[in-house]
């Protein structure tokens, strides 16, 4: 079977699912494939317990592509952004700053939203889009291109002819290898747990990053799980150290938690399974090829550090659609891309550098050098107008 369409998707993860409902929504003709059916309940078997956290500039993208009315009410919103150094000899905070989104905005930082809930909504959305099919259980297996379209071919044997492919299919991006682009990858021998807990005392809307060794543990608040205060955690450690925090008991592994967060909301309890990923920065040597774009996690991959990773791919999304609604009779054309990878790559490049800085600053071992780092956060981020900045920067402003 052959079919054809302005815009072909390889990926239904967050991000190829919101640029499916973005072009949709714009009135391009889009079919979404991925390989894997996406898992939509919260218990079930391979459900994503990560959670994504939509900075400012994401909220008019989710209105304009119609996905925000169908998550704001599941949404958390993110006020205050804490960082604690607890790099001492006993796990308890020893400098601990506040940034606040009433210093530079009269909105929260973002909202946070469970992963499997996003695929579920996201799905929904596409389903009300007549000019857009989402097929789950297919993926890209080959890719040709000539100047005027491209021909993917799809695991049921069938071939999509179209003016654009955007990658969006992961770190291993089969359309971003067949188009023959390259990437650098930096891996630090970590790894990330995910998952739930609830806790008594409530997080007030604060996201807090506690920095002692072998990387940031994170708490992202969550709406009430069974009517106790909820958050997210991801707990970054060195990879044999998160291997053996995976596989202890649910009573060991609260305990350890409870430790690990400085108890600053009091005993922390499971609300979730545990899942575990490797941890890796990736950046691609060019975001376009022949008929072909590359954004999200095939283009650029970072620690999950400041809520950087699908908001860099937001970025990526909000860039192409604007290029493709200023010229549409352009679409998928050599300027077109040639556009995107200029008004991109530097942008990705910088933000790779610095988080991967920052990973690596969380992850010190030694007791003199986790001592200057509490030093140097302190210095840091007393100075108002250097505080004012960097809050601008994590949000995307220019």
């Amino acid at each position: 079977m052959n079919d054809s369409c302005d815009i072909l998707i390889s990926g239904g993860g967050i991000a190829g699912l919101t640029a499916a409902a973005a072009f949709g929504s714009a009135g391009f003709d889009v079919i979404c494939v991925d390989p894997t059916p996406p898992v939509t309940e919260r218990d079930a078997e391979g459900s994503d317990l990560r959670t994504t956290a939509f900075l400012q500039p994401a909220h008019s993208l989710l209105e304009q592509c119609g996905l925000w009315d169908r998550l704001d009410a599941h949404a958390a919103p993110l006020q205050i952004m804490r960082i604690v150094d607890a790099g001492g000899d006993v796990p308890e905070p020893r400098v601990v700053r506040d940034f606040n989104a009433s210093d530079v905005s009269d909105q929260p930082f973002g909202w946070n939203l469970p992963n499997w809930l996003l695929r579920r909504e996201m799905v929904a959305r596409l389903s009300e889009l007549g000019n857009v099919d989402f097929r789950p259980g297919t993926g890209t297996v080959s890719l040709f291109t000539r100047f005027a379209e491209a021909r993917v071919g799809l695991s049921d044997g069938s071939h999509i002819r179209c003016k654009l492919v955007i990658a969006a299919d992961g770190r291993t991006s089969p359309m971003r290898e067949a188009a023959g682009i390259q990437v650098k990858t930096t891996r630090y021998g970590q790894k990330a747990l995910a998952f739930a807990v609830t806790h008594p005392i409530a997080h007030e809307n604060v996201s807090t990053e506690i920095h002692r060794s072998g990387g940031p543990f994170t708490l992202v608040p969550l709406p009430d799980w069974k009517g106790q205060p909820s958050s997210a955690i991801v707990w970054m450690e060195r990879g044999p150290r998160a291997i053996k925090l995976l596989n202890l008991d649910a009573e060991s592994f609260e305990t350890a938690m409870t430790e690990r967060s400085c108890g600053l909301f009091g005993p922390l309890k499971l609300a979730s399974r545990r899942t575990i990923w490797p941890i890796i920065s990736q950046s691609a040597e060019r975001l376009s090829g022949e008929r072909i774009a590359l954004m999200a996690e095939a283009a650029h991959v970072v620690p999950p550090i400041g809520a950087q990773g699908l908001n860099m791919s937001l970025g990526d999304l909000r860039c192409l659609l604007e290029l493709a609604q200023a010229r549409p009779d352009g679409l998928g054309d050599s300027d077109m891309l040639e556009a995107y990878h200029k008004a991109r790559h530097a942008e990705i490049e910088l933000r790779v550098k610095g988080i991967d800085l920052l990973n690596r600053a969380s992850m010190i071992e030694t007791r003199p050098l986790r001592d200057a780092r509490a030093m140097g956060l302190n210095a840091l981020y007393s100075l108002p107008p250097v505080r004012k900045t960097l809050m601008q920067m994590g949000l995307g402003v220019r």
